[in-house]
């Protein structure tokens, strides 16, 4: 007779059997991570249907693919024509309630425009340019503006930028002062489509903004527009707008500012011809200020050696002739703390083969102990006769360093402490720079051969290296060869400006004025400068386009 396993030892296997099955069923999750959600909300229903003629509705009920959230609401969404009473906009999950709060006009197209305003709520993924469009009557307006924008400076396509329509009759009334009923933004190619217009006469811009307000009203905006308006009576297509920052018209302080090191900070709103300043209170000090003005003429730096006073005024002048006056507060017994600095023309340790040393302190230099200061070669100190330090008579803050440096060779400037002394009697701390004379071999000479469209004009050719600085600018009327020597190894690409007003450098354009900015022409090809190399590159300058 076999032996029976009692009742118990069953239910016991039963149960370690139960205990596994619902562990490993524990064990399974969700996988996580995983690429993130970069899909805006979609419309999946709309009631009344988008596009809906004879409208007689009260409220628009939209209901969309996920949850969705309203931002900025009142800057983004608009109506077309606008309602004296707004409409009411509120989300809910995944729905959207337009409820109206005035009385639709008889056998009109009305198109709601909500910009960026509706997103998804979980990674805020923006429904750009999405419009609700319904007429109260039989037709809807049907004709469109398209076009692209494109930077003037960059020659580039640029993406989100707000493209905007006024009637005519109200362009005066409304652009910089109001937002625009009728816009879109540009996509990801800088191309751009306005939908369901009506026959009429419309002025269009285009607006880089630097708040969302959709209003040209900031001198860091970048604009652009076409000179004439559009006549619509038919689809219109190819519209190209060239964005700019325009010129301010009005100077003004755009900041002013005492630094820690007590020196005085102006930055104007435009740079000026040829600026000057003069401290015009208290007036004993004008004569032993030193004022340093930006390479861009904007922005003025001020040092005073007696900084006993409370307050000061500056006037600013262009050409010497009176531009604006400002002042400055200060306390008679605020301590300024000042630490000498000094910056080189020293790339990556390498001094360009050929050139003196520069050496820019951020304080104006009174005096130079030159006992305190020593060039090394190869570890071996040089006789202070063996080279020469010179202080610019122009700018005390430079100094130019004079040596016949030899290739390979490891050198080291060192600036004991004492060594300078600034306008205020502050000494420089102990100081050293390493470097080297770059190998010539490491350089190349570019030959441009420029042919220009017409000698009657006038036009500027700079060269820009591939982080798009201009390094050499030059005003030419025929055509010629410009040589550019000593220039690094890498990439290098040439820009044109047709100089319409012979001044050697480019100007901007006015919107108000309705003056478009000199056109620019950049050389498609970019141009790869080897070691020890002598490259030539013919560059063949196009007609200037006709700027609408």
């Amino acid at each position: 007779m076999l032996n029976q396993k009692p009742a118990n030892f069953y239910n016991f296997l039963l149960y370690i059997f139960v205990v596994l099955l619902i562990s490993g069923c524990a064990a399974q999750q969700q996988p996580q991570g995983g690429p993130r959600d970069v899909t805006p909300p979609v419309l999946v229903k709309a009631l009344p249907a988008n596009k809906t003629r004879n409208f007689v509705a009260k409220e628009i009920d939209l209901e969309f693919d996920e949850f969705i959230k309203l931002t900025n609401q009142y800057q983004e969404i608009t109506m077309s024509p606008t309602m004296e009473k707004a409409p009411e906009y509120t989300s809910n999950k995944k729905k959207l309630r337009i409820v109206f709060k005035d009385t639709l006009h008889k056998n009109t197209t009305y198109v709601i425009n909500f910009g960026k305003s509706i997103q998804d709520v979980n990674e805020s993924n923006v429904m750009k340019n999405f419009t609700y469009v319904f007429s109260t009557g039989p037709h809807i307006d049907s004709l469109s503006i398209s076009g692209s924008v494109t930077n003037t400076l960059t020659q580039e396509k640029e993406k989100d930028i707000t493209v905007m329509l006024f009637p005519l009759k109200q362009d005066s009334l409304l652009f910089g002062k109001k937002k625009p009923s009728i816009f879109t933004t540009t996509d990801s190619s800088g191309n751009f489509s306005l939908n369901n217009l009506h026959e009429d006469k419309y002025r269009i811009y285009a607006l880089k903004e630097a708040s969302p307000d959709k209003i040209f009203n900031n001198d860091n905006e970048l604009i652009g527009f076409l000179k004439k308006p559009i006549d619509l009576k038919s689809d219109t297509k190819n519209v190209k707008l060239n964005l700019f920052k325009q010129f301010p018209e009005k100077f003004r302080f755009a900041e002013k500012r005492f630094d820690v090191d007590g020196k005085m900070l102006f930055v104007f709103n435009k740079a000026l011809i040829k600026p000057s300043l003069k401290i015009i209170y208290p007036a004993d000090i004008n004569n032993q200020k030193y004022v340093e003005f930006s390479k861009t003429k904007d922005t003025a730096s001020v040092y005073v050696k007696y900084m006993n006073f409370d307050s000061i005024r500056v006037a600013i002048y262009d050409n010497n002739k009176p531009v604006d006056t400002t002042y400055l507060l200060k306390s008679k017994k605020e301590v300024f703390l000042r630490v000498f600095n000094f910056k080189y023309n020293i790339s990556n340790d390498k001094l360009k083969p050929g050139e003196d040393l520069k050496i820019t302190s951020n304080l104006p230099i009174e005096t130079i102990n030159s006992a305190q200061i020593s060039l090394k070669e190869d570890s071996i100190t040089l006789a202070t006769s063996d080279y020469t330090l010179q202080k610019d008579t122009g700018n005390t803050k430079f100094l130019t360093l004079k040596y016949r440096w030899r290739q390979n060779a490891k050198y080291e400037l060192i600036f004991n402490e004492g060594a300078f002394t600034d306008i205020y009697g502050d000494k420089n701390k102990y100081a050293a720079k390493k470097f080297q004379s770059d190998k010539t071999e490491n350089y190349s000479t570019l030959t441009v051969k420029v042919t220009v469209p017409d000698t009657s004009k006038a036009y500027v050719v700079e060269l820009l290296n591939d982080q798009k600085t201009i390094l050499q600018s030059n005003a030419i009327t025929k055509s010629t060869s410009l040589v550019y020597k000593n220039y690094l190894t890498g990439k290098y690409m040439v820009r044109v400006i047709y100089d319409e007003n012979r001044n050697g450098k480019w100007d901007s354009g006015n919107v108000h004025l309705k003056k478009q900015p000199e056109n620019i022409w950049i050389n498609e090809k970019e141009i790869t400068l080897r070691p020890n190399w002598e490259a030539e590159e013919p560059i063949t300058v196009p007609k200037e386009p006709i700027t609408p």
